[in-house]
């Protein structure tokens, strides 16, 4: 094997070990309560290693928040050529989109990270940028073409309602284990955007 494959690998396992070690720490302790030598000694790393990749436990922490934001930024531009239309045919058949079941895929592969960050011991900024990247770009999305660059108050804030009612979907999701497939969880998505006051709150 090639030298450089072989630092590669290096790198790549020490950067998982500390990822590894930051969940288990801002669960136990909360971001504020660890050091870096505290990720160090949980990674089994030295200081050294540490800072030849990362600045200190918030570089480490950011470059983590930015590698999933970027991956769900990435399946979301299958939502391009979106429209209405589509999302009620697949309603009418029952069936989940495509790209919100790989939404929640990738969700669940990040699960541990997601409840860590999100958590009480987790860093409250990371809850916003999922909300603006994540969900009100799929409710710009869902809107009728007419209103997707609408700036009048009430699309606005139409767009902030749902916006954050999914990221609570999302954020219970996890907090209850993600019980449900991402096929169910896709389903779900949809039902509730549709949903309309006093009707039967089954899919």
């Amino acid at each position: 094997m090639a030298p450089n494959a072989n630092t590669d690998r290096r790198i790549a396992r020490s950067k998982r070990a500390l990822r590894t070690a930051l969940i288990e720490l801002m669960e136990e302790r909360g971001l504020d309560g660890l050091s870096v030598n505290d990720l160090c000694a949980r990674a089994d790393l030295n200081r050294g290693t540490f800072y030849n990749h990362f600045h200190d436990k918030d570089d480490l922490l950011t470059t983590l928040e930015d590698e999933v934001i970027d991956e769900l930024e990435r399946i979301q531009e299958q939502m391009k050529d979106l429209t209405v239309m589509d999302l009620v045919r697949y309603r009418t058949r029952k069936q989940p989109l495509p790209f919100l079941v790989d939404l929640f895929d990738y969700l669940r592969e990040q699960g541990d990270f997601l409840h860590a960050v999100t958590g009480p011991g987790g860093d409250i900024r990371f809850a916003p940028r999922l909300r603006d990247s994540v969900c009100a770009n799929l409710i710009q999305t869902i809107l009728h073409e007419r209103y997707r660059n609408d700036p009048t108050p009430f699309v606005q804030y139409y767009v902030a309602f749902y916006a954050t009612a999914y990221l609570g979907v999302i954020e219970r999701w996890i907090e209850t284990g993600m019980q449900e497939s991402s096929e169910e969880m896709a389903l779900i998505a949809m039902r509730l955007f549709f949903i309309k006051p006093g009707e039967s709150i089954t899919l």
